[in-house]
């Protein structure tokens, strides 16, 4: 890619503004740091320190493949992608890079095929050429639409294709792209491939400056997913809600702050009707554990802590919630649940993906605040196969309402389970237009 001097001063302003963003949050990062474990883990890697290895090992494969899944959600999606491409290119050398501490955990916990996994790199281009030289890379596949200027610069630079998959644009993200448009047309230039999620997906990337032969719409690699497998703490819980009668089982997954008071509120009238009810209750964030123990134990309800559990014993007598405070484990508790309810929609929060319970028959409730997954949200409902609530009352009595009416809750969930298996298919479309970018970069490179 040609860097004329106006892109060049571009890049240098970027460069120098992330650098006063980064130093500006540092006070943030070290307290975020010392309470909770975040970000310092991962900074060496991220500043350009590679892991042990990484150099050598890339130089006896050259050409590899290169999946980068920012955080928890992208990594469970790049699963089936990263199987496929390399049961398609089993020659080839394939990378996971993620951004968060937990999105490596779940990488590495899901993806079982890769040969090296590492946090990405800081989006200085100096950090960003020193992994290109290492890792190697054929081509490079980005999940959803996360743009690092400097990082798709020297991706230009090196020949290296980029391609978005399963590409995404919230209409938050559409706003502020909007308003630096020409900024943002010239950073995703060197941008081999936008696969889009959906038309309206690929309809805002043209208009905010992608280059319309470079855009197609290839689908949600989430769909791709499988049905999440059970887990020994599913069983147990099936087990003892068998054995005790601790029915109905509530799993709310995903659930951020300022909303598990609402759950709880609509959880305590599911309980005047079903007091043997149970509440499997998984925030989204590990640093908000503690507070929603509290404030389950502020309701008289007795409290079960997953990392305390011993699942060769009963649950205690009287206890009401069952507090998932691990990863990794809330996908495989949908599928013992009676009533499922995904988080970070009955505030804003953009909210969070359905497609976990209803991959196995469960129909999922949401708030009102979907914006990051509103096209799957309006698919689900408009097929039966979901419902919205917009407060803590509407979910209580939503809740109670599919209790009495088991048949129409468990036709929602059959129609979640269907609209999931029609929607199939975006990996393998990712792994066949991989496959036509290596094809045409072998045949450049033999000219």
């Amino acid at each position: 890619m040609r860097v004329t001097y106006n892109n060049a001063f571009m890049y240098l302003a970027y460069s120098l503004l992330l650098a006063a963003a980064i130093a500006i949050a540092l006070p943030y990062f070290a307290v975020q740091g010392l309470r909770h474990g975040k970000y310092w883990p991962n900074l060496p890697e991220r500043l350009g320190r590679l892991p042990r290895g990484l150099a050598e090992r890339s130089a006896r494969a050259p050409g590899a493949i290169w999946i980068h899944a920012v955080s928890v959600g992208e990594a469970v999606a790049a699963a089936p992608l990263a199987r496929r491409l390399k049961a398609r290119f089993p020659a080839r050398r394939l990378v996971i890079s993620t951004t968060t501490i937990a999105g490596q955990q779940m990488a590495r916990e899901r993806i079982g095929c890769a040969d090296d996994f590492f946090y990405f790199p800081l989006d200085w281009a100096g950090v960003v050429r020193r992994y290109f030289q290492a890792v190697r890379p054929a081509v490079v596949v980005i999940l959803e639409v996360e743009i690092w200027p400097n990082f798709l610069r020297v991706a230009g630079e090196s020949g290296v294709p980029v391609v978005f998959a399963s590409a995404r644009v919230s209409e938050r993200s559409y706003g502020r792209y909007r308003r630096v448009r020409g900024f943002f047309r010239r950073a995703i230039e060197p941008a081999s491939l936008f696969l889009a999620q959906t038309q309206e997906d690929a309809r805002k990337l043209v208009a905010l400056g992608a280059r319309e032969e470079r855009v197609r719409v290839g689908g949600n690699l989430k769909f791709d997913v499988p049905a999440p497998a059970p887990n020994a703490l599913a069983a147990w819980l099936g087990a003892e809600a068998a054995r005790a009668g601790r029915t109905p089982v509530i799993v709310a997954g995903s659930v951020v702050a300022n909303e598990e008071n609402a759950v709880l509120d609509a959880f305590a009238r599911v309980r005047e009707r079903h007091g043997a009810a149970l509440l499997a209750l998984a925030p989204r964030k590990p640093e908000r554990f503690e507070t929603a123990s509290e404030l389950a134990q502020a309701r008289g309800w007795g409290i079960a802590r997953r990392s305390e559990l011993r699942l060769d014993r009963p649950l205690e007598p009287g206890t009401g919630v069952l507090l998932v405070d691990t990863i990794g484990e809330l996908a495989g508790l949908y599928g013992v649940a009676d009533l499922a309810f995904v988080g970070g929609s009955l505030v804003p929060a953009g909210g969070h993906n359905i497609l976990e319970p209803a991959a196995l028959g469960k129909a999922p409730v949401f708030g009102p605040h979907m914006e990051n997954f509103r096209e799957m949200a309006a698919s689900f409902l408009e097929a039966g196969a979901a419902a919205q609530v917009a407060s803590a009352n509407e979910l209580s009595r939503l809740w109670l309402d599919w209790l009495a009416e088991p048949a129409r809750r468990e036709a929602a969930g059959e129609a979640a389970r269907r609209l999931v298996e029609r929607n199939r298919g975006a990996a393998e479309r990712v792994v066949e237009e991989v496959g036509a970018l290596l094809e045409a970069l072998a045949y450049r490179r033999s000219l």
